[in-house]
């Protein structure tokens, strides 16, 4: 079964990423079935410091415990769909630290984003977009923009409009079909040196 993880990008109080992540997981479970399990991997649960490892995860694990915590959890995901809100035009730091402290983690693994803001977080998403390429990661083309003005009562309250169900069920398609098609390249290097 393809186990996608749902990353909640935003650790800063008052966050609205809770509310929208859990939205999305709940209507993926719902929408996909026995096709695949999802989880929520909450940055603001893993406590990552700044990234304090001394070796390039390009070059070697990490050895710090929360590093390995969440390389335990990204390991175990097939696909990720990141919940990410903009801050100045940018992604939140919180979420660029995160995929720094990894390397080998994501590489094969598809990618889609759901992202929150004025503007949807469409500037965000596309500075992400360029990051997932540079680690080998399938960013899918489907996204979901959902706007504070029309998606949020008081720009607090996550209530989405009701064309955002069909917009999440395609990113879940797509992400599904990536995740299926890019299995080869997650399987193990001695597994498939033995299909040769």
């Amino acid at each position: 079964m393809i186990r996608v993880g749902i990353i909640i990008a935003s650790t800063r109080p008052g966050r609205l990423g809770e509310q929208v992540g859990h939205w999305v997981r709940d209507l993926a479970v719902e929408y996909a079935g026995e096709a695949a399990e999802f989880v929520l991997l909450d940055l603001h649960d893993y406590r990552l410091p700044l990234l304090d490892e001394p070796v390039p995860a390009l070059r070697a694990p990490g050895r710090q415990p929360h590093t390995q915590r969440w390389a335990e959890s990204v390991s175990a995901c097939d696909a990720f769909i990141v919940v990410t809100p903009e801050y100045n035009t940018a992604p939140p730091p919180s979420l660029i630290n995160a995929i720094d402290f990894l390397f080998h983690e994501w590489v094969g693994k598809p990618i889609g984003y759901v992202g929150y803001g004025i503007y949807g977080a469409v500037m965000a998403i596309k500075q992400l977009r360029s990051q997932a390429g540079a680690i080998g990661m399938a960013d899918i083309a489907p996204q979901l923009g959902l706007t504070l003005r029309e998606d949020f009562v008081n720009f607090s309250e996550f209530r989405p409009q009701q064309a955002r169900t069909a917009a999440l069920h395609g990113l879940v398609d797509g992400l599904l079909a990536w995740a299926r098609a890019l299995a080869p390249l997650r399987a193990p290097a001695d597994s498939a040196a033995s299909t040769r």
